[in-house]
C-alpha cells in the first residue's frame, strides 16, 4: 500500500490528468479523514450485523510489533452462514502499549468483544499459541481455550533437536553457514544456477531456518540435500573447501530429515480458515504419533530419537481433559471420522446433555409468532374440510410428543450407524445437506465446525500489517493502522465507499 501523501505528489496528479482533464482530485486529509474512516464504518456495521446472527463463532488472537516497535494485538473471528459456508473476519489489530501481562490482555480481549457486541456465551473457544501471559488471560477470562497446532509442532521439532543438539550441531552450524553465503553472495547465487542447469537439478534457491517460523528447520535441511552435488560444484575451489560438507555431515542431515519431514505438511494443511480444522487434530496426531513418528527398524538412531522426542511433546501438548474433551466432540461431529476415534461413552453422554440445552426452532419462534398474532389477528378464510384434514386431527390427537432426550438418543445412535463420507469431502456440505434429519444434532456441530486448529488466522493479519506499516509508513497512528489492516483483511465485504 502507498502512503495517503500519493495523492498530492506531480507525478501522481499529472498522471490523472492525462486520464480525465476535469477531475478533481481529493487531497490526502479526504483520503485519511473522511473516505478511510467512513469505509471502515461501513464494513464494521455490515460484519457487526452478521456476527449477530451468528449462532456460535471461535476467534483467534496473538501479538506482534511493528518495524518502529509498536506493539498490537489481532483479533479474528470464525463462524458459520445459515449455508453452512465458514465465514472468518479480521476484527481489530489493536495498539497495546501497556505491558503484555495476562491481566492487560485480558482486559484488551473484554475491550474488543465489548465494541464488537459479541456475546461471549457463543463463544464456542479462542485459539492461541503457548504463551505463557496470554494462556493465563484466556483462563482469566474462563474462555474455553485450544493451544495452536502449528505451534505446537514447532516446539516439538525445537524440543527434539535440543534434545540431540551435540550430535547435530556441526552438522545443522554448516547448515546454516552454506545457507547464509549463498544468501550474501550473488557470485555464489550465479555459479549455483550454472551447476544446477549443467547437472539438471531443480534450479531452487536455498532456503534460511527461521526461529519463529514453523516448519523452515526441515525446509533448509531438505532444501540443502537436495542441491548438494551443485553446491559442492560451486564451493570446489580449495578456498571454501571447509564449507564443503562431509560424508557424515551428510548422514546427520538426512538423519534429521527423515524425522522432521513427515510432520512437515499437516502444518499447512491444519492452518486454513475456509475449511474445517479443528476435527482433524485428533486423527492426525493420532497418525502421526502410531504412524508416522514412530521409530522403524530402517531408522537411524538419530532419526528415531528425534521421532520418539516429538511424540512425547506432541502428546503432553494435548493431554489436558478439556482439550482432549474439546478434539474429541469435534472429531465425532466430522461425518469424515464419527466414531472411529472415540471409543468411550462419556464424550457421547456430554454430546447428548447439549443436544438437549439446545433450543427449538419451534419454541425460538414461537415468542416471534405470539407477538405477530397480537397485533394483527385474522381470521382465517373458511374452506372445506379435506379427508387429509380430519385424519391429520386424529393422528395428532393420537400421538404424545416423544421426549427431547429420547429424540436426541435416536439422532445420535442414527449418526452413528451412517457410513463415513470420504476424506476429502466436505463435512460442511454433509451437514447442511443432512441437518432437516438430525435438527438437534446439527446445532451442536455448527458450535464446534467453525474451530481454528492453529492461529494462524491472526498470523495472516500481521503479515497484512507488515505490507501497511512499510518503513515508509512507519509514521502511522495505531488507529490509522487499525482501520487500514481491518479493510484489507476484510475487503470482500466493501460495497461502497
Amino acid at each position: 500500500m502507498v502512503p495517503f501523501n500519493t495523492v498530492e505528489k506531480p507525478a501522481f496528479k499529472s498522471m490523472l490528468q492525462k486520464f480525465d482533464k476535469q477531475y478533481e482530485l481529493p487531497g490526502k486529509t479526504y483520503f485519511s479523514e473522511t473516505a478511510v474512516p467512513k469505509m471502515y464504518n461501513t464494513v464494521k456495521t455490515s460484519i457487526k450485523m452478521e456476527l449477530m446472527n451468528a449462532d456460535y463463532f471461535s476467534a483467534t488472537t496473538d501479538m506482534w510489533s511493528s518495524v518502529n516497535m509498536i506493539p498490537y494485538m489481532s483479533l479474528t473471528v470464525h463462524y458459520l452462514s445459515m449455508e453452512w459456508t465458514l465465514k472468518s473476519h479480521c476484527l481489530e489489530t489493536v495498539f497495546m502499549p501497556e505491558n503484555h501481562t495476562s491481566d492487560n490482555i485480558s482486559d484488551a480481549l473484554r475491550h474488543a468483544f465489548e465494541e464488537w457486541s459479541l456475546d461471549e456465551k457463543k463463544l464456542t473457544c479462542i485459539t492461541t499459541d503457548n504463551g505463557a501471559n496470554i494462556v493465563a488471560a484466556v483462563k482469566k477470562l474462563n474462555w474455553p481455550w485450544l493451544n495452536c497446532f502449528g505451534h505446537n509442532l514447532h516446539l516439538a521439532v525445537t524440543n527434539a533437536m535440543a534434545s540431540v543438539k551435540d550430535r547435530t550441531a556441526r552438522a545443522m552450524g554448516l547448515c546454516h553457514t552454506l545457507v547464509s553465503t549463498f544468501s550474501h553472495s550473488w557470485l555464489k547465487r550465479r555459479d549455483l544456477a550454472k551447476a544446477q542447469a549443467e547437472l539438471q537439478i531443480p534450479q531452487h534457491s536455498l532456503i534460511l531456518d527461521c526461529a519463529t517460523r514453523w516448519g523452515t528447520k526441515q525446509k533448509m535441511v531438505d532444501r540443502v540435500l537436495e542441491q548438494i552435488p551443485a553446491i559442492r560444484r560451486v564451493l570446489g575451489h580449495r578456498r571454501h573447501h571447509h564449507l564443503n560438507p562431509s560424508w557424515q555431515d551428510i548422514a546427520v542431515l538426512e538423519s534429521v530429515n527423515a524425522a522432521l519431514k513427515p510432520a512437515a505438511e499437516f502444518t499447512d494443511l491444519l492452518s486454513g480458515e475456509s475449511y474445517v480444522t479443528v476435527s482433524s487434530v485428533k486423527p492426525v496426531l493420532k497418525l502421526l504419533t502410531e504412524d508416522m513418528l514412530k521409530p522403524s527398524n530402517e531408522d537411524t538412531t538419530l532419526t528415531s530419537d528425534i521421532k520418539h522426542k516429538m511424540c512425547s511433546v506432541l502428546q503432553g501438548k494435548y493431554e489436558p481433559a478439556a482439550l482432549q474433551e474439546l478434539l474429541e466432540k469435534a472429531c465425532f461431529l466430522d461425518p469424515r471420522y464419527r466414531g472411529d476415534y472415540i471409543n468411550d461413552t462419556e464424550t457421547k453422554s456430554k454430546l447428548i446433555e447439549e443436544m438437549v440445552g439446545v433450543e427449538d426452532e419451534g419454541s425460538a419462534a414461537s415468542a416471534s409468532v405470539v407477538g405477530d398474532e397480537e397485533q394483527a389477528v385474522v381470521p382465517p378464510a373458511a374452506k372445506k374440510k379435506t379427508l387429509g384434514d380430519l385424519l391429520k386431527s386424529r393422528t395428532t390427537s393420537a400421538s404424545a410428543p416423544i421426549p427431547k432426550r429420547v429424540r436426541a438418543d435416536n439422532e445420535l445412535t442414527r449418526y452413528l450407524q451412517e457410513e463415513c463420507i470420504d476424506s476429502n469431502a466436505n463435512p460442511l456440505s454433509w451437514w447442511r445437506d443432512n441437518q432437516s434429519r438430525y435438527p438437534l444434532l446439527s446445532k451442536v456441530a455448527r458450535k464446534y465446525m467453525c474451530i481454528c486448529a492453529t492461529s494462524t488466522p491472526s498470523e495472516r493479519v500481521f503479515s497484512a500489517a507488515g505490507n501497511i506499516v512499510t518503513p515508509m509508513r512507519s509514521s502511522l497512528k495505531p488507529h490509522k493502522v487499525n482501520m487500514l489492516v481491518f479493510l484489507v483483511r476484510n475487503k470482500d465485504m466493501i460495497t461502497q465507499v
